[in-house]
């Protein structure tokens, strides 16, 4: 009997990939076995279709070459093509190809191509298997890391998006993987369902644990990755009647900010995300509203007239540009004008100076014109016995007793 005649005993049905990872992990004695059986069908394939083999073997190679040199293309690409853009996302996914991976889809490949013996196939098909999964976690690994970088592309000198990166990269990787062993476990016939269930109760308590932890340190890098706000921006927290203050630090649980009035204010950065944010440092322009009083007696030409001096005025100032001046009320003792317009430089000081240089032309203008701001005034009148009104500022020689009709009338004679 031929040393190769055992073949002819082999079992119709091959194992299957979960069997063979059952037979390793149940009994490792029967590993020489295995091997033994490997290696036979290999001298048995040689010996009857050894032109078979050549081909498979000169197809595998050549699949490989082109899996390599797609490889190598991209990551000579990686290094012409802009940081942050999709295609270096897809690039460097693309770079990140292991070898082991690309030699096994090639012998995969081969494997359906080809009459491989049953055992050989069995075993490809197993590595293939691990192989795929293994990759595939360094594919979404690269691409989730592959995007933050994307989103912080302009800020790569910022410290505290160095620190917020390595966060990241823990987060991702234990995600990623532990989803990769899962997935492994379960194609090589491993009941996951304990597993699973345990790391889910297990993750439910730490979460409840650490909830304060947890909350703080995703809106850390909120923080550092969508930048509502940057370290050295002044910023007012809580709307008109909260914080203001200049952002000294940004960490993993909490936020410093030096206020206006010199001491350092520590908040939580969920609970600054949870408020309103106004940032000082990102303007493009600023508006300033002025209200303008003038006298009753203002002669109607000059009131026409107020609005096109006020933008005359305006468009005078560098940086300043016009954008309304309207009368808009009959006030208790007053005309009210409402003037806006735009400073073009953000800075706080240039608006202040802009505002100061429009109200000086304004005063100097209205002096020129005769024209009166007016102030807070009130004017009390008497009545007598019969309802008539009596002025109570009566001119030379007249009686303060006298009404303000019969006073006219006498005037008038």
């Amino acid at each position: 009997m031929s040393m190769l005649d055992p073949l002819a005993e082999a079992p119709a049905k091959a194992a299957t990939g979960p069997q063979l990872a059952e037979k390793a992990n149940g009994d490792l004695k029967s590993l020489p076995d295995q091997v033994e059986g490997l290696t036979i069908e290999l001298f048995h394939w040689l010996r009857t279709d050894s032109l078979g083999l050549l081909a498979g073997v000169a197809v595998g190679l050549v699949l490989y070459g082109l899996f390599w040199g797609v490889r190598h293309i991209a990551r000579r690409r990686l290094r012409h093509v802009e940081t942050g853009s999709f295609t270096w996302v897809l690039l460097k996914v693309a770079a990140r190809t292991r070898s082991f991976f690309m030699a096994m889809a090639a012998a995969q490949i081969v494997s359906n191509l080809f009459a491989t013996p049953e055992r050989w196939t069995a075993l490809i098909s197993f590595l293939f298997t691990v192989a795929a999964a293994v990759q595939g976690a360094f594919w979404v690994r690269e691409f989730l890391l592959s995007m933050v970088e994307r989103k912080a592309a302009s800020r790569a000198d910022d410290a505290n998006l160095a620190s917020a990166m390595g966060v990241v990269t823990v987060i991702i990787n234990v995600v990623v993987w532990a989803f990769a062993g899962i997935i492994l476990l379960d194609n090589l016939g491993v009941n996951v369902t304990a597993l699973v269930a345990g790391l889910g109760i297990g993750g439910i308590a730490i979460g409840l644990a650490a909830q304060g932890i947890f909350s703080d340190l995703f809106a850390a890098l909120s923080i550092l990755l969508d930048q509502p706000f940057r370290r050295g921006d002044t910023i007012q927290v809580g709307g008109p009647q909260g914080v203001v203050g200049t952002v000294e630090h940004i960490g993993m649980k909490t936020t410093r900010l030096r206020a206006v009035s010199g001491e350092a204010v520590v908040m939580s950065n969920a609970n600054l995300l949870n408020q309103q944010i106004n940032n000082f440092a990102d303007f493009s322009h600023r508006r300033v509203v002025l209200l303008i009083e003038v006298i009753y007696q203002t002669d109607p030409k000059l009131l026409e007239q107020i609005p096109a001096e006020l933008e005359r005025m305006v468009n005078a100032i560098p940086d300043c540009r016009f954008d309304r001046a309207h009368l808009i009320q009959f006030a208790t003792s007053a005309l009210d004008y409402e003037l806006v317009f735009m400073v073009e430089r953000p800075d706080l000081k240039s608006m202040f100076d802009a505002r100061q240089a429009v109200m000086i032309a304004m005063v100097r203008r209205f002096a020129e014109l005769g024209i009166a701001f007016a102030f807070p005034s009130q004017t009390s009148y008497l009545a007598g016995p019969d309802g008539h009104i009596f002025d109570p500022h009566p001119p030379m020689g007249g009686s303060a007793k006298q009404p303000i009709r019969a006073r006219k009338a006498a005037a008038t004679d």
